[in-house]
């Protein structure tokens, strides 16, 4: 056994779980369990990382230029103030190693994603969690839970595993009422499923204490490549380059990604049939007797009547090879996160959730 410990805060890390992909036994399983696009990248983002493999001898754009380019033209946002990473999640890390630290807090909800945690640990400083009132992102207790330590504030809108969100009233209230000192971080992974959605870009550019964070893996397919970036003021995305590696990204990814956010039809067509199924099975859900609240992301949060329905559900419906999350670690032991497929794999899920409820009867 080594006698080399680890930074204080590392053991207290649970390993990070992300949604299963497999049944025993079965070489045939519907994946609803990580919120993938069910659609696939598009085409135009498969064409250019295919073409972009004949150089992968070259290193990759250490400033990824071209990427932050396209994104900054199709959002209409300024270059110099965007930042690429592997996946929003190595944004998030960069943010709590430059920001936070021994002494320092990181708050988020309590149904929040689980990197908040992870990070905060990993970079030292004490991880805060704060109450959701009904699933929902409580502004006045996120204020109540501020002290002079607080260096950074987390909330994902749309929230993941829960699907509610909060408007642009609460958001601006929250970052108007943080202490001096500290930063709100807006995590956006989901923004683009909600119709006219700029996911917190208006406050980053009108306030010096907001960080906006992306990703191109729900909505643009591209969740195998991990690209992800992050909008803030310049003084703050000077910092985060200090602590990037130089070549985070590799040329695939940035091929791929510049072309998957360069194909706006696509987005679009994704994000509508994304709210057709969502709709179709919260509602088939529904009627029997399995409630969600309403989602604004590609997924749906199903509550059963206790955890031991949960889990029975859960059991029937890989047996039936259909994989969804278990949202235990998420403090939502009754609820199952479904990801909204395509047509079939919706109504698949439908038909074996109605077959456990029969069952039961």
């Amino acid at each position: 056994m080594t006698h080399i410990a680890p930074q204080p805060g590392i053991m207290d890390i649970a390993l990070y779980e992300g949604g299963a992909a497999h049944v025993k036994g079965m070489s045939n399983v519907t994946k609803l369990s990580s919120n993938e696009n069910p659609l696939g990248p598009s085409p135009k983002a498969v064409e250019a990382m295919q073409a972009a493999v004949s150089q992968m001898h070259r290193y990759p754009s250490s400033d990824h230029s071209f990427l932050r380019q396209a994104i900054a033209d199709v959002y209409g946002l300024p270059m110099e103030q965007i930042i690429c990473g592997a996946g929003s999640d190595e944004i998030i890390t960069f943010l709590c190693q430059a920001y936070a630290g021994p002494g320092d807090e990181v708050l988020f909800t309590e149904h929040g994603f689980a990197m908040y945690r992870i990070s905060a640990l990993a970079a030292g400083a004490t991880p805060v969690e704060v109450a959701e009132r009904e699933r929902v992102t409580d502004v006045d207790a996120l204020l109540a839970g501020c002290t002079d330590r607080t260096r950074l504030l987390f909330i994902a809108n749309p929230n993941n595993p829960t699907g509610t969100m909060i408007g642009m009233a609460d958001l601006a209230r929250l970052a108007d009422g943080l202490p001096r000192g500290a930063l709100l971080v807006l995590d956006g992974a989901y923004a683009e499923y909600v119709e006219g959605y700029d996911a917190g870009a208006a406050l980053v550019a009108s306030r010096d204490n907001v960080v906006m964070t992306r990703t191109f893996s729900k909505i643009y397919g591209l969740g195998g490549a991990r690209v992800g970036w992050g909008y803030a003021a310049k003084p703050i995305i000077d910092v985060l380059n200090r602590v990037r590696g130089p070549f985070n990204l590799s040329s695939t990814a940035l091929a791929g990604a510049e072309a998957a956010v360069r194909d706006t039809a696509y987005v679009e067509h994704c994000r509508h049939e994304n709210a057709k199924w969502r709709g179709w099975m919260s509602e088939a859900l529904a009627e029997l007797g399995v409630p969600s609240d309403t989602s604004c992301a590609n997924f749906i949060l199903a509550r059963f009547a206790s955890d031991k329905e949960a889990g029975a559900c859960d059991a029937f419906l890989q047996s039936r090879g259909l994989i969804v999350r278990r949202v235990t670690g998420y403090k939502l032991p009754s609820a199952l996160r479904i990801t909204v497929g395509d047509e079939t794999s919706c109504k698949q899920l439908v038909s074996a959730v109605k077959a456990f409820k029969d069952g039961q009867a």
